[in-house]
């Protein structure tokens, strides 16, 4: 089965630029994601982490 996939998989021209492509997207992703972690304010930061303990909204017991 392998055997098969691999040599179908070296059949295709350009092949290698979809690992590099994929890649690219992944590592662009995280860097930015990395930078919103270390550049984000801590009252945001803060003001987020408590949206869960918040009460605003009254609760339907109906379900």
């Amino acid at each position: 089965m392998l055997k098969f996939v691999k040599n179908h998989m070296e059949s295709i021209e350009g092949i290698a630029t979809y690992p590099m492509i994929s890649l690219l997207i992944f590592f662009v992703f995280f860097a930015l994601l990395f930078w919103w972690v270390f550049t984000t304010s801590k009252e945001h930061i803060k003001e987020v982490s408590e949206i869960p303990l918040q009460d605003d909204q009254p609760k339907d017991n109906t379900l």
